[in-house]
């Protein structure tokens, strides 16, 4: 199923997600560090929502408080509620 979130404070506007379950088969973040956000996209595919959430909460990028992983924890937070 697809997913689209928009993050806040930061420079990705748009986090496309594709799930089967829990388990996070492809990841497409629109705007943003592109090194950055396709290696997390990479890094996140295959792996269950749990375990994404709790390695990626609470990054923060320059002092913002947040980050586009930390956004990204986020989205799947609220994923998570809508599967549940």
């Amino acid at each position: 199923m697809e997913y689209r979130y928009k993050p806040l404070g930061v420079c990705s506007q748009e986090f496309i997600i594709n799930m089967d379950g829990d388990t996070i088969v492809s990841v497409k973040i629109i705007g943003g560090c592109p090194g950055n956000t396709l290696a997390v996209s990479t890094l996140v595919e295959g792996r269950k929502i749990d375990e994404v959430i709790s390695k990626l909460k609470g990054i923060d990028c320059g002092g913002r408080g947040t980050s586009c992983p930390d956004q990204l924890a986020i989205a799947l937070e609220e994923i998570k509620k809508q599967i549940a």
